[in-house]
């Protein structure tokens, strides 16, 4: 079996023989893309020519230089060999991203590519020019086209930007890479929960109370203040980002490990979400924030969101869902925890009455892990306490991968399970867009706490917001 076909029979994806990056001298690619190239090439991953397209006028030596000052600023040990693999696979294309002769001399470039991968590192306003550029220059058949969030603002926009790329391309021929989805937690969730008889079954409202997500940052704006107050933290992390851990812990199981199944179950997930709700969500804003270069004297943009939200589906119906997230908060934490209605008071064990529920967290950043919280007798055997089980990753599974790593070779060997599809992003848009369109009333919240006060009340009658376990 050839390795197209073997890709094909386990994935139902593409093997890509070509990746061409376009704003390879950006700062996305320095910061993220570059050294996740030289990782795989390290592996023995990275099997195809890549082709680099940007505006700057870099020859080889400047190209070498600019690879190895990223990989410093990363903290990778940089081997002669390995580099030297890499800038040997390597071409640089000087060109506009919007010149129909960028994309005549790539296509002297990529002709003997049968299915080119290309990667748009570029603002979301050139996706579709870019695209439009591309098949007029009859380079789009056979090839992927990976873009990177945001998709649209709104649910209107996303849906613009789909119809758009669907006049150009097939759906099936664009990857919306979100990094993630490639961190290593997330990445193995699925596996976790259908692998496990201990803890799949008993993910349902016969056991479950509640399930907590937090992202939690304990850093500002800072230097970000004109780009982040048009966009806040709804669009920024929960529209994306948050939806999509949602769909991983709620979606039934898939009827194969083929993307196109676990797609399909991540859509079904997010179609039960209920719409969120100005009554049942909090908006918050740090003191300081106004002052922030780039923010507008009286904004309205929010710096922390939480919010309840329920799961119309047999199997998790009345199992309230509490997500938050917010910047300047007491931690950098993200988390999904699993709290488990409390065990029956029979006659000798009243007291676990007065311990906290059993738990599961997934802890994605930082050092990602998942623990157990059980009760256990103490160690005079008179009373009962918690007790945890902790399995760290990285110290029991080795290196996990940076998450451009882990994606960027997913979308070239035709594994797209972690990629997301048109009919998802906009379902997350649904979710949301009441209160993108709803009139908007911040609180302010002192920086390194957990945010606004009015939040507590959204798991009344619930175990309350619980602190990230770091």
């Amino acid at each position: 079996m050839g390795d197209e076909d073997k890709v094909n029979s386990e994935h139902n994806g593409t093997l890509s023989d070509l990746l061409v990056v376009f704003g390879i001298t950006g700062d996305l690619a320095f910061k993220m893309t570059i050294p996740a190239l030289y990782r795989l090439e390290r592996s023995g991953y990275l099997n195809c020519p890549i082709v680099g397209v940007a505006i700057d006028d870099y020859d080889d030596t400047a190209i070498s230089k600019r690879f190895r000052d990223s990989l410093e600023n990363a903290g990778e040990h940089v081997e002669h060999k390995v580099i030297s693999a890499l800038l040997a696979r390597f071409s640089y294309i000087q060109g506009d991203f919007l010149s129909s002769s960028t994309y005549d001399r790539l296509r002297d470039v990529v002709s003997h590519s049968k299915n080119p991968l290309f990667y748009l590192e570029v603002p979301p306003a050139l996706f579709a020019p870019m695209v439009k550029l591309l098949t007029e220059a009859g380079l789009s058949q056979r090839a992927k086209v990976l873009i990177e969030k945001p998709f649209g603002t709104d649910l209107a926009s996303a849906k613009a930007l789909n119809k758009t790329l669907h006049g150009l391309v097939e759906e099936d021929q664009i990857l919306r890479i979100d990094h993630f989805l490639g961190k290593q937690p997330l990445m193995d969730l699925a596996y976790i929960r259908f692998a496990n008889q201990i803890i799949e079954p008993l993910l349902d409202r016969v056991h479950m109370d509640s399930i907590q997500i937090t992202m939690a940052e304990d850093f500002g704006v800072d230097d970000r203040g004109s780009f982040y107050d048009r966009v806040g933290a709804i669009r920024d992390v929960v529209q994306n980002h948050l939806l999509q851990v949602l769909a991983l812990v709620t979606m039934d199981t898939p009827l194969s490990g083929a993307y196109k199944d676990i797609w399909d179950k991540k859509v079904e997930a997010l179609r039960a979400v209920s719409s969120m709700d100005i009554a049942t969500s909090v908006m918050g804003q740090y003191d300081g924030y106004l002052e922030v270069p780039g923010v507008s004297h009286n904004s309205q943009t929010e710096t922390f969101f939480a919010t309840k939200v329920s799961i119309e589906s047999w199997r998790y119906f009345g199992v309230p869902i509490f997500i938050r997230t917010g910047k300047y908060l007491k931690v950098r934490s993200t988390e999904i925890r699993v709290v488990f209605k409390p065990a029956p008071e029979l006659s000798y064990i009243k007291d676990v009455s007065t311990l906290p529920p059993n738990q599961m967290i997934l802890r994605i950043d930082p050092k990602p892990a998942l623990r157990l919280s059980i009760c256990s007798k103490d160690s005079t055997g008179s009373s009962g306490r918690v007790v945890h089980m902790d399995l760290p990753f990285e110290e029991e599974l080795g290196r996990l991968p940076m998450p451009y790593e882990r994606l960027l070779h997913d979308a070239l060997v035709g594994e797209y399970s972690l990629f997301t599809r048109e009919d998802a992003v906009e379902e997350s848009w649904r979710i949301v867009q009441p209160l993108l369109d709803g009139e908007r009333n911040v609180v302010s919240y002192q920086k390194g706490g957990y945010g606004p006060k009015e939040a507590r009340h959204l798991c009344k009658g619930h175990l309350g917001w619980q602190e990230p376990w770091l």
